[in-house]
């Protein structure tokens, strides 16, 4: 019975734990409605005596939640985020069909800032 279950149901969850790459980039698309865009660094070591691995994710906030990453994070800050994996295709300056991986954040909380 649990793997009919399993079956038919469908989860998109992502968990990150990693560091802001530069400030927020903060759009005001309509008036009182704020949205901020991070990349944020996740890092890992790569076999038993390889270098760290980084890779990097771009994060959208949107509401209130962009407003306080206006106001408080910043290029260090570090970031426990929990979202949904959305994909947006585009078109670039050059006219090349393009798709994009943003996670759309849904619950975060600041752990600190690097100590550099």
């Amino acid at each position: 019975m649990l793997y009919s279950t399993i079956k038919t149901m469908s989860v998109n969850k992502i968990i990150l734990i990693g560091y802001c790459g530069k400030d927020p980039e903060v759009r005001y698309p309509e008036k009182g409605f704020t949205v901020a865009r991070i990349s944020l660094a996740t890092s890992e070591p790569k076999g038993p005596g390889g270098a760290e691995v980084t890779d990097w994710h771009t994060c959208i906030f949107t509401g209130k939640q962009a407003e306080i990453v206006e106001r408080y994070v910043k290029k260090g800050t570090h970031l426990y985020i929990e979202g949904k994996m959305r994909y947006r295709d585009y078109e670039d300056r050059f006219k090349i069909k393009r798709r994009a991986a943003e996670v759309e954040v849904q619950v975060f909380e600041l752990l600190g800032r690097s100590s550099g």
